[in-house]
């Protein structure tokens, strides 16, 4: 075994156990105690995550150029991963004990969801890696709903199979994003049951199956599954996302729905559906900067004429 694969071996057991001590400590310690250790932890975080902050950069300058000074820049990229730590060990402490998180839920618009529901016919809730999403769908499997996500299983199978697990247990099902045939057959199924399908749609999803649409005037690969899904199933596209506020609540925001368009040829419309979403999803983070998840390269695939 080379050292290369011993480094990222060691890593990822790092990682693991890292989190499973995390969540037993998490099981006894009182929430104040677990703040304390998460600003022990973000302190010493933001000076480790040198790759991650260089690429979270390198986004917020793609997305904004001069619409944003240096010292605004910075701040965004700051906030954006003390956002980041503070989620995870919210998931951590909430997935322990699930129902204390239904008192630091603020729900906006939940008529519009619960009219999609009604129509029996399954919910496409479009979301984005904004603010704590999965505290988001944690507390609408609280709430009742049959909620279901798209995830992309991690590279440590057995830290995969913990989580899978963690997710269960609090009453939330699992769609594994790969393969893709087994993907998309389980998502339809969520929705002809009736279930509401969670689906992050921010990332970039590579030159092969998906449409190029505007994102901060660049052309992004995005997935076109919500359009696909909804096409075949008659399930509402509903967007959602949640924002952090004032002491530990957060708000779940839930748009009206968002219509599949009506273009005549398929990919068109297909096109055109994937366009709107991407838009809105640009004007929460034009609105909410720090809530976004800048440390991934969002741009990284580009169109064939593009080079």
């Amino acid at each position: 075994m080379s050292s290369n694969k011993r480094l990222k071996r060691f890593q990822r057991a790092a990682a693991r156990y890292g989190l499973y001590v995390s969540a037993w400590l998490f099981e006894w310690l009182p929430y104040g105690f677990v703040k304390f250790i998460t600003n022990i932890l973000l302190a010493i975080g933001l000076r480790c995550t040198i790759r991650q902050r260089k690429i979270a950069e390198e986004s917020i300058n793609i997305a904004f150029g001069d619409e944003k000074s240096p010292k605004e820049r910075k701040e965004i990229v700051k906030k954006c991963f003390e956002n980041f730590g503070r989620g995870m060990t919210e998931m951590l402490y909430y997935m322990a004990r699930p129902e204390a998180a239904k008192g630091q839920i603020i729900i906006e618009g939940k008529e519009h969801l619960d009219a999609a529901v009604a129509k029996g016919k399954g919910v496409i809730a479009v979301t984005a890696h904004f603010g704590n999403f999965a505290l988001m769908m944690l507390a609408l499997a609280q709430q009742g709903y049959k909620a279901s996500s798209i995830i992309r299983p991690a590279r440590d199978e057995e830290l995969s199979e913990y989580l899978y697990k963690k997710r269960t247990d609090v009453g939330l099902g699992t769609v594994f994003a790969i393969p893709r045939r087994e993907c998309v057959s389980n998502s339809l199924k969520v929705l002809r049951d009736g279930g509401l399908l969670f689906i992050p749609i921010d990332q970039n999803f590579g030159s092969g199956g998906g449409v190029y649409v505007e994102f901060f005037g660049q052309k992004a690969a995005t997935a076109t599954g919500p359009a696909v899904f909804a096409m075949r199933t008659g399930a509402a596209i509903v967007p959602m996302f949640i924002l952090r506020q004032e002491g530990e609540q957060h708000k779940i925001v839930i748009e009206p729905p968002i219509a599949v368009e009506e273009q005549g040829d398929e990919e068109r419309a297909i096109t055109a559906t994937m366009t709107k979403i991407t838009n809105l999803i640009e004007q929460y983070i034009r609105r909410y900067p720090h809530e976004w998840a800048w440390m991934h390269r969002r741009w990284k695939s580009r169109p064939k004429a593009d080079g």
